[in-house]
């Protein structure tokens, strides 16, 4: 078997995905229409021409404004099911889905809207599919920390339909310590936590996510490389990084795919995952991720083979779970 053919046929979990990130252009110009919502593009040309950013703010900006046309439950539904069935295309088995509801809320959208139409295109997935989902609710680490816990609130109902919280958004100028007190009432509730760090922002946002927020996965983080001791915690902890190598690339935290540092991670020990982060805006979904590194570096199956263990090592699936995956995944050949 040849490495694309591998890599198709390889099991993956993907756990760092904006399910607002995976909007086509396609699917938002006719929930456009179907809504009756004005949008600054003419056809879906012109809504490809504007996913054409150059860094990390102006792709925020366009995000938001496509969201703007998410208003009923079914839109959210539709959003995700689009998603739903390119993981089935990639063999993505199991999706922990980041969402963030203070971009809806904020329009005045209930957060039951968007909640039960991601549950039931979750649901459907199961059954259809196989595939296995939890979703993850992110705040938004441009607004307050005042906002962020009556979004926290807005939760607490839903609970049994959120495994956890992250934290998102615009990294520079707003590190984890900022969301310290929120992210502790999320634990005591029950939540699971994750954030973003480490991209954009410096390796010392690493270190803040983990001692402050105590996080159980770092999402991003290649900028730990910069910081030997906070690499040797990594390694020693076992603490998974979600990284994303075509949003790296888009977003210009690499200027080519052959310096990215994934490989260099997983070789030194690093509990390194591939993930799409916002595919239709990114240039990719979890295949072309694999296929880009493996392309940019050469990577060997059984390096795949890793990566593809160690994302449902860092998944928050059971453990008897895992180790189904895990073994079936050493058994390729």
């Amino acid at each position: 078997m040849n490495q694309l053919d591998f890599i198709r046929a390889l099991p993956k979990a993907e756990l760092h995905v904006h399910i607002e990130g995976t909007f086509e252009p396609e699917l938002m110009f006719a929930i456009a229409q179907r809504n009756e919502v004005e949008i600054p593009y003419k056809s879906v040309e012109e809504v490809k021409q504007a996913y054409n950013f150059h860094n990390l703010q102006s792709f925020l900006d366009i995000y938001y404004a496509g969201a703007n046309v998410l208003i009923h439950e079914q839109d959210f539904y539709d959003l995700a099911w689009a998603y739903f069935e390119k993981c089935a295309e990639d063999k993505v088995v199991h999706t922990e889905m980041f969402f963030d509801p203070q971009t809806h809320t904020d329009r005045g959208i209930a957060f039951s809207t968007v909640i039960n139409g991601l549950q039931r295109a979750c649901d459907d997935a199961k059954e259809r599919f196989g595939i296995s989902s939890h979703l993850i609710m992110c705040f938004l680490r441009h607004l307050s920390e005042e906002a962020a816990f009556e979004t926290l609130e807005q939760a607490l109902p839903y609970k049994d339909q959120i495994i956890g919280v992250g934290l998102d958004s615009s990294e520079v100028g707003h590190p984890p310590s900022k969301f310290e007190r929120i992210f502790a009432k999320a634990r005591e509730a029950g939540f699971l936590v994750v954030a973003h760090a480490g991209e954009e922002g410096p390796a010392e946002y690493v270190w803040e996510a983990l001692d402050l927020l105590k996080v159980n996965r770092i999402d991003h983080g290649v900028r730990s490389e910069e910081d030997e001791t906070l690499m040797a915690r990594l390694i020693a902890e076992k603490m998974p990084l979600t990284v994303c190598p075509l949003s790296n690339l888009k977003l210009c935290v690499v200027d080519d795919m052959a310096k990215h540092n994934i490989r260099r991670l997983l070789q030194k020990g690093v509990h390194v995952t591939v993930n799409s982060d916002d595919p239709s805006y990114f240039g990719g979904y979890m295949n072309d991720n694999f296929i880009a590194i493996t392309e940019a570096l050469d990577l060997t199956k059984d390096e795949l083979k890793q990566l593809a263990i160690n994302s449902f090592e860092a998944s928050f699936i059971s453990d008897d779970e895992k180790q189904k995956w895990s073994e079936q995944i050493q058994a390729m050949a």
